[in-house]
């Protein structure tokens, strides 16, 4: 039989692609999360949203490290609606300027995975 965690994972695993663009007009490929089930990893960054506004970006350490950004992010789980998870990790040097660059980032219309 196989446990809720095992499926929780598979779940997570397959979540809807979708692509945004950030301040700089760099594109981002990021992956749908369930807003009020979602776990994060320490290492991935993850945006909060409410339709196509960013409300929070950041990770654990962010959560750890930062009062604001923990406050931040509390008002984002109460007013957002969709979380995503970005795809890939990318360099630890560059997260901040991703967290940035995200901050200001909005989807690419037309362009969503399926």
């Amino acid at each position: 039989m196989v446990g809720k965690e095992n499926i929780k994972a598979v779940v997570q695993a397959f979540g809807r692609g979708t692509h945004w663009l950030g301040r700089s007009g760099r594109s981002y490929d990021l992956v749908a999360e369930k807003l009020d089930a979602f776990g994060m990893e320490d290492a991935d960054l993850y945006l909060i949203t409410k339709g196509n506004h960013v409300l929070w970006v950041g990770s654990t350490a962010e959560l750890v490290s930062d009062p604001m950004s923990r406050s931040r992010f509390r008002l984002a789980l109460d007013c957002g609606d969709r979380a995503f998870r970005l795809a890939s990790r990318g360099a630890e040097a560059d997260r901040l300027s991703t967290i940035w660059d995200l901050e200001g980032a909005e989807p690419v219309s037309g362009a969503q995975a399926a």
